[in-house]
């Protein structure tokens, strides 16, 4: 078959995208019917006005410099603009146009591409939404912060005023001391949180080599109190990998916040056991939290588990954060975690490091 045998008139009107013929006089020479369907105007109206008529008006001034470029014999790709149909529907077409200028006329073809449009835009206003709640989130802190220092700083002081020497019992001797230190300590990560908070410092560059034994030890002393009330009994085991590059407050956030879950969901009829330990896995390196506990009913709580406020069993002290601040900390680092559970079986937290 010789190319004059081909039916171009048929190809012309098949086509589902936009096809056009437009003239450097800014009308309309030719025209399929997809571009009748998509604007709902007749061939005569189409053929009858300039082309700029048909232009949502804020894109008619980008539009015709557009078509001001093609005159200079300059092809445009994927130029997109936004057209009112006969009905008042606003729709986006993206265009690729060739002009010929010995016949003074722009071949261009066109793709209704309004349902992506709106979908950016969808997607634009849940950054958005998403970045000022993210900005409120830490507004909370920074308030929360360091309205708390005050009466922190009131409570050290008192602290410095009590005199030991005149205090005989050695256990509330020891209780004082206790306090005194976790009230330091909370003042010290305050203050973190608040120059953190102010732009300060940049948490996402402190990353350090941090050691899981250094980690876990500290967290047991701040947490001492309630580990001994608890009877939980820890294992750990961190021989196949000692240390991880990470964020150092980001990791005993992680520790304690694992470890306070699984002191707070133990069972009532068993000893709380909790198993942390690090393995290296042919995909990276891995810390395993495995305790005996509870258990979450993981078809029932699906992707939820690591949601902002999101509590999974009927404890008084439950606030829905711990599980959001560690999935939050880890994946801001590109770490990332996985849960298997079993309701009264325990739970197993899977950290999987770069």
């Amino acid at each position: 078959m010789k190319n004059s045998d081909f039916d171009y008139e048929k190809l012309f009107e098949l086509s589902p995208d936009l096809l056009c013929i437009a003239g450097f006089d800014g009308y309309f020479k030719k025209v399929n019917s997809a571009v009748s369907k998509v604007l709902g105007y007749s061939l005569e109206e189409l053929y009858s006005k300039p082309i700029n008529d048909f232009i949502y008006p804020e894109d008619v001034g980008l539009t015709t410099k557009a078509r001001e470029n093609l005159r200079d014999s300059k092809a445009l790709l994927y130029f997109d603009n936004r057209y009112v149909t006969k009905s008042g529907e606003i729709i986006w077409l993206s265009w690729t146009s060739q002009p010929s200028e010995e016949d003074q006329l722009i071949f261009a073809i066109a793709k209704n591409i309004t349902h992506k449009k709106r979908l950016e835009a969808e997607r634009n206003t849940e950054f958005a939404n998403l970045a000022k709640m993210n900005e409120s989130y830490k507004q909370l802190t920074y308030t929360t912060s360091h309205d708390l220092r005050s009466p922190l700083d009131s409570l050290l002081s008192i602290f410095k005023l009590i005199d030991l020497t005149k205090i005989n019992d050695e256990k509330t001797i020891e209780l004082i001391e206790i306090l005194k230190r976790g009230g330091e300590k909370l003042k010290i990560r305050l203050d973190q949180y608040i120059d953190n908070l102010s732009g300060r410092n940049s948490l996402t560059e402190e990353v350090t080599l941090v050691s899981f034994e250094e980690n876990l030890t500290k967290v047991q002393k701040s947490i001492s109190s309630l580990i001994q009330d608890s009877r939980i009994t820890i294992h750990s085991d961190f021989s196949r990998l000692e240390y991880i590059n990470f964020n150092k407050s980001y990791m005993e956030s992680v520790f304690l916040n694992l470890i306070s879950n699984a002191i707070k969901y133990a069972r009532q009829d068993v000893p709380p056991v909790l198993s942390i330990y690090s393995e290296k896995v042919s995909t990276g390196s891995r810390l395993i939290f495995h305790d005996n506990g509870q258990g979450i009913d993981l078809e029932k709580v699906k992707d939820r588990i690591f949601g902002l406020h999101q509590t999974f069993h009927d404890h008084t002290n439950s606030k829905g954060i711990g599980l959001y601040l560690v999935h939050t900390h880890l994946t801001s680092l590109g770490a990332k975690i996985e849960v298997e559970s079993k309701v009264n079986e325990g739970t197993k937290f899977t950290i999987s490091f770069k």
